[in-house]
This record gives C-alpha cells, structure tokens and sequence, in this order.
C-alpha cells in the first residue's frame, strides 16, 4: 500500500481582488520528497505557494498529512509543519544572524531544544556560524538567501515551501545553496516544493515537476523525464 501524499492540492483557484490567477491547479507533494513547480513570470507559481500557506483567498482543497487546511491562518498552517521561504528572502535587517534564527523557532519553545536547532543551522550553514553575531541587513545577497533557508528550517516543519531561492546570486553561491537543500531533504526527510526560475538546477534536485502556464498546469511527471523531453529543454532549458 503506498504512502498518502504529504500535500494534496485539488481544483485550486485563487487571485488578488478581482484578478483570478490560477484556474484549476491540481499538483501533489509525496512526503520527503522534492517537488519543483517551472513557469514563466507571471504563470501563478508565487500565488500557489501563498494559496497553499492561506496568505490569498482560495477555491478548492488542500490536503495536508491528510488534513484539509485551506481557509485556514498562516500562523495555523505553520504551526502543522509548513514552513514557506518567500522570495525577497524576508530577513530582520537589523537584528543578528543568530537573533533572526531563534525569531524563527520561538513557537517551538526549550531552550535545549532551540539551541539544538541552532547547532543543526551551523551545521549546514557554517557561514552562518561566521556571521552570528553580523547584522542581518549587511549579509551577502547569497548569505541572506541562507539566513532565510536557515530561519523555515527552524520551525522543524515537514513541508519547506521555496520560492525563487537562486534569485539574483551567483550561479556558484546558487550551487552551495542546492546542495545543502539536497543533504537537508536527504538527510532530515523535509519536503520541499520549489518555485524556481534555474529550470535545469531545479530539475536536478527535484523527484518530481509541474509546468504552469497561465495559472493551469501544463505538464507533470517525474523529473528526469521532463529533464529529458525536447518541448521542455526548448522552452525552459535552453537546448
């Protein structure tokens, strides 16, 4: 008997005001699984993630672990385990690295606890470390990134949602960063559902992908098979 999926997502549809955005989206998440969600701009790939964390009004259900959460509070649907890392990256500029990371697991409260939590962000994040007592607003673009990464992991959540987390780095800081992604769902069994710009990056770390377009899903399937289909290579991958 297989394992039920860790976000289930049907009929969704969702928008700003009068603007309807998506239009029907259905996708799943299987637990400790990565799952990257491809489009261009515009496509409705942002407005899925805020829909999934109840930061938009929706239509339609979202399961998580086999609980419907849709038309629930943001701060409800943290605390079952969904942590969302929005683009922008969303630092307390002027509180320290270390200030910012115990900001985000004070809902889980123990000081053993949350110390242990900071020694397991060192771990994958040892620049952090370096930059504990630093100023958040005055890390690297590619440190902030990390920060931010660092500050869902904290939560201890089982869903980490990722929004656009290459944005604006360096494709070698990019590549430190999908590393420590890949050990952290390797290693800790955390999901991720990743929006992101670096099809090919994201097709390599993701177990499955869905393309949106205009606010629909346009193709799905496992990675490496859409890594492989020549529609994809041309429109997302470039070759």
């Amino acid at each position: 008997m297989s394992e039920p999926q860790l976000l289930r997502v049907e009929g969704l549809h969702a928008g700003y005001g009068a603007t309807q955005v998506l239009h029907g989206v259905d996708f799943e998440v299987a637990p400790r699984s990565v799952t990257a969600l491809l489009g261009a701009n515009g496509a409705g790939k942002t407005t899925t993630l805020r829909a999934v964390c109840g930061m938009v009004k929706t239509r339609g259900t979202i399961e998580f672990a086999g609980r419907r959460i849709d038309g629930c509070a943001t701060e409800d649907i943290a605390r079952l385990g969904i942590a969302h890392v929005p683009d922008g990256r969303g630092t307390f500029v002027d509180l320290t690295t270390e200030e910012n990371l115990r900001l985000g697991g004070i809902t889980r409260g123990g000081k053993r606890a949350l110390a242990g939590d900071l020694e397991r962000m060192y771990g994958y994040f040892p620049r952090l470390e370096e930059r504990r007592t630093q100023q958040a607003g005055t890390l690297s673009g590619g440190e902030q990134q990390m920060l931010a990464i660092a500050r869902g992991l904290m939560l201890r959540p089982r869903l980490l949602l990722l929004d656009e987390p290459s944005f604006g780095l360096a494709p070698k800081v990019v590549a430190g960063i999908f590393e420590i992604l890949r050990a952290i769902n390797r290693d800790e069994g955390v999901a991720i559902l990743l929006v992101e710009q670096n099809a090919a990056m994201a097709l390599e770390l993701a177990d499955h992908a869905y393309l949106v377009e205009t606010g629909r899903i346009a193709m799905r399937g496992e990675a490496a098979r859409l890594r492989n289909d020549e529609a994809v290579r041309r429109s997302y991958l470039g070759y």
